[in-house]
C-alpha cells in the first residue's frame, strides 16, 4: 500500500505508547486517524498530537474486548472520514504470574485483550474493507513474546495470545492477498510504554485494577527503544507489505535456537 495521503488508519489503543505514536507517524504521511481508546484524556493528547501534524483525527471510546464496541469503532470511521485503510490491532494488555497461578480472571483478561481485540478488529473491519475495493493493511502488534517463550518471565498469557496473533496473522496474509491488503505482525522487544502498567486499567469483572508484580527471572536480554522508532519501521511496512516487522537484532539468537529445536525434532522421527 504505498500511497497514505489522504486515507484512514484506525488504531486501537492509540492514546499513548506504541498506539500513539504510530497514529502520529500516519499523521505525517497525511492520513487522517481513528483513535480508539479506553483512556479519553490520553486519547485527547493523542488527537492533539495528529492535528498538529495537519491531519484530522477523532477519538473513540472503544473496549478491543466488545464487539458491539469495535463494531462501534469501525461506525466511526465509516461515518467519520468514510472508510477506512490501515487497521492497527494494536491494544494490549499484560499480568505476570506463572502458570501454575494464573486465576480464570487472568486468562480471561488477557486473552480477551490481547488476541480476541484483534479478532474483534478484524471482524468489524475486514468485511468493509473488502467491500470498499480499495485495498489496505492491517497492522496487528503482537511481541517477541508472540515469538519466543522465554521472552519475559511470568507473562504466559501474553506469550499465549501473541503466538495466536502471529498465527493469525500468516493466516490473513493469505486469505487477503487476492483483495490487495496486506498484513504486518509486530513483534518487537521492548518498547518504551505503559503495557506493564496494564493493571490500573484492569476491570472489575476481571478482579479490578492491580498493582504491577513483575516474576523474578531470566529473559531473553534486550534494550528499550522509543515507540516512534517503531512506528517508522511500521509505516515501511505498510508501505511495502512486509508480513514480519521486528526491532531488536539482539532478539535473533532465541528466535533461531526456537526454530533449530523445531527442525531438530524433524531429525529425530524415526526413519520408515
Amino acid at each position: 500500500m504505498e500511497e497514505l495521503r489522504g486515507r484512514v488508519a484506525v488504531v486501537t489503543g492509540g492514546g499513548g505508547g506504541i498506539g500513539r505514536a504510530m497514529a502520529v507517524a500516519f499523521a505525517k504521511e497525511g492520513m487522517n486517524v481513528v483513535i480508539g481508546e479506553i483512556e479519553m484524556d490520553m486519547a485527547a493528547e493523542a488527537v492533539a498530537a495528529v492535528e498538529a501534524e495537519g491531519a484530522r483525527a477523532i477519538a473513540v471510546e472503544n473496549d478491543v474486548t466488545d464487539r458491539a464496541s469495535m463494531q462501534a469503532l469501525a461506525d466511526a470511521a465509516w461515518d467519520g472520514f468514510g472508510g477506512a485503510h490501515v487497521l492497527c490491532n494494536n491494544a494490549g494488555v499484560v499480568t505476570f504470574r506463572l502458570a501454575q497461578d494464573m486465576t480464570e480472571a487472568d486468562w480471561d483478561w488477557v486473552l480477551g485483550v490481547d488476541l480476541y481485540g484483534v479478532i474483534h478488529g478484524v471482524q468489524a473491519f475486514l468485511p468493509r474493507m473488502v467491500a470498499q475495493g480499495e485495498g489496505g493493511h492491517i497492522v496487528n502488534t503482537a511481541s517477541i513474546a508472540g515469538l519466543v517463550p522465554a521472552a519475559t518471565p511470568g507473562i504466559v498469557s501474553y506469550t499465549t495470545a501473541k503466538y495466536g496473533v502471529v498465527g493469525l496473522s500468516e493466516g490473513l496474509a493469505l486469505d487477503l492477498a487476492e483483495h490487495g491488503i496486506g498484513v504486518s505482525v509486530v513483534c518487537p522487544g521492548g518498547v518504551r510504554s505503559r503495557i506493564v502498567e496494564a493493571g490500573r486499567n484492569r476491570p472489575e469483572e476481571y478482579g479490578g485494577p492491580e498493582p504491577l508484580n513483575r516474576v523474578e527471572g531470566e529473559g531473553v536480554p534486550q534494550t528499550i527503544i522509543e515507540p516512534e522508532d517503531l512506528a517508522a519501521r511500521v509505516v515501511r511496512a505498510v508501505r511495502g507489505n512486509e508480513l514480519y516487522v521486528l526491532s531488536h537484532p539482539e532478539t535473533q539468537p532465541a528466535v533461531e535456537a526456537r526454530f533449530a529445536a523445531i527442525l531438530g525434532a524433524y531429525d529425530a522421527i524415526p526413519a520408515g
